[in-house]
């Protein structure tokens, strides 16, 4: 009997997924907690030359270099002061380590991935490519982020960057 409770609670488990939640201006976006290496209040970011719109630079993160990218700017949205709530989401992807700005972190979330639903285009102002679902919470819509597509399309900066610390 015991053994079929423990079943039963492992099997439920598997199909929850736990993300990360943060906002980028009243949408709430969320990614796969196992993808979060640390999560950072705003640090140094120093600028790299020519790098994409949506790139703010590097940081030194113990020794390490890490690229940078701006959320709101990768997903084309109005533009923002950085303040007290703005943090980096240090994700690891694949070998690589990406930095992203979010506006606020809000908590950890368990939902069942039954509940993950396509994301209509419609839906957001962010492109869909970069959305692997959607996933009503309460009162607001949680849009579940694909970081390895996001992070694949900063793929040239995350090489060059990779490359330059090998330099050094």
């Amino acid at each position: 009997m015991d053994i079929k409770k423990n079943n039963s609670e492992v099997e439920s488990l598997s199909n929850l997924i736990q993300l990360v939640s943060f906002k980028l201006g009243k949408e709430v976006f969320g990614i796969d907690i196992l993808l979060v290496q640390e999560i950072n209040r705003l640090i140094e970011i120093t600028k790299i030359p020519q790098a994409p719109f949506y790139c703010e630079g590097v940081i030194n993160l113990r020794g390490k270099v890490i690229p940078v990218i701006n959320l709101r700017k990768k997903f084309e949205l109005e533009s923002k002061e950085w303040d007290r709530s703005t943090r980096i989401l240090v994700c690891n992807v694949g070998d690589s380590v990406i930095g992203m700005i979010v506006d606020s972190v809000e908590e950890v979330l368990k939902i069942p991935k039954s509940t993950l639903e396509q994301t209509p285009d419609i839906v957001s102002s962010v492109n869909s490519d970069y959305i692997e679902g959607i996933a009503k919470q309460e009162d607001q819509l949680l849009m579940y982020l694909n970081v390895a597509k996001i992070a694949s399309d900063a793929s040239e900066l995350i090489d060059s960057v990779v490359e330059e610390e090998q330099l050094v």
